[in-house]
């Protein structure tokens, strides 16, 4: 009897310590939580201040970089500041961030020169043209950017269909490739109106008989050095895109002339090859004078 008390004591005391161990256990445990939270808590409010000091930051920078661009217009003297130190500080902020707006903005498009027009509600992009190496004619296209990319003002040549270019291209959800489309046929234009030019400087015995503004249409009269046999030579270029022309025609008296083999042969070669180097090739062969 004695023996079971003693044993039913030793058990009940073993219970009393083993719920003592679990109590401790979870208070440790308590305040390890509490202390982890505390610490997220810490780090939390001091993310906030710092994101506070930065949306402050942000706003400071933005409101010098609309003094800049207000400036740049009006040519004032700029924003004064009670703190001379962190003014500047924040307008070369505000410049840099005005400086990663634009080359954004030219890397977007591709590259092209861009400048902001009308305190950055619009910008305004050349398109240099060039031909074998010469820079030639530049274009200026101002595009709103606000609500909806829009041409607002141009001086691309009336004959150029910016319209249609604008629809084929979705120049709302592609601005490179309307840029990189119209590029193409301004100096599809350019390299065919400076091969005009370089066919009244580089061959005098050839007469340019009649061309038009676009340039898509040239006929010239070539002398042949038998008998001085004049051949009209017209060049279609109905790919507006291209510099070469899509169709060349020979007309002259002597009807079986054009259907020769050298003829033949010019004819590809007015295809293949810009009408100035052509000419000088044709003349070469000793096909013209």
């Amino acid at each position: 009897m004695a023996n079971n008390l003693t044993s039913a004591g030793v058990l009940s005391q073993l219970s009393a310590l083993e719920l003592q161990a679990r109590s401790r256990k979870a208070q440790l445990g308590q305040r390890s939580r509490v202390k982890e939270l505390r610490a997220r808590m810490e780090a939390l409010t001091a993310r906030r201040d710092l994101l506070r000091a930065h949306i402050q930051t942000l706003k400071d920078v933005q409101k010098h970089k609309t003094g800049l661009e207000e400036r740049g217009d009006s040519g004032g003297d700029g924003m004064e500041s009670e703190d001379p130190g962190k003014s500047q500080v924040l307008q070369l902020m505000a410049r840099q961030t005005q400086l990663r707006e634009l080359l954004h903005a030219h890397h977007v498009i591709g590259g092209y020169d861009i400048v902001q027009t009308r305190q950055g509600k619009g910008v305004c992009v050349t398109l240099a043209t060039a031909y074998e190496g010469v820079y030639l004619d530049s274009f200026q296209l101002e595009i709103d950017l606000r609500p909806t990319l829009r041409i607002r003002r141009h001086n691309v040549p009336p004959f150029i269909p910016l319209g249609p270019l604008t629809e084929c291209s979705h120049l709302q959800a592609d601005v490179r490739g309307f840029l990189d489309t119209l590029g193409t046929h301004l100096n599809a234009f350019a390299g065919r109106k400076q091969q005009l030019k370089l066919v009244k400087e580089l061959h005098t015995s050839v007469q340019v008989m009649e061309s038009n503004v676009l340039c898509s249409i040239l006929v010239l009269m070539l002398t042949t050095p038998t008998k001085n046999t004049a051949m009209l030579c017209s060049l279609d270029y109905t790919d507006h895109a291209r510099c070469l022309p899509t169709r060349v025609r020979f007309h002259c008296q002597d009807e079986e002339l054009p259907d020769s083999p050298a003829w033949m042969k010019n004819s590809s070669l007015l295809i293949e090859t810009p009408v100035h180097r052509a000419l000088a090739s044709m003349k070469k062969l000793g096909h013209i004078v």
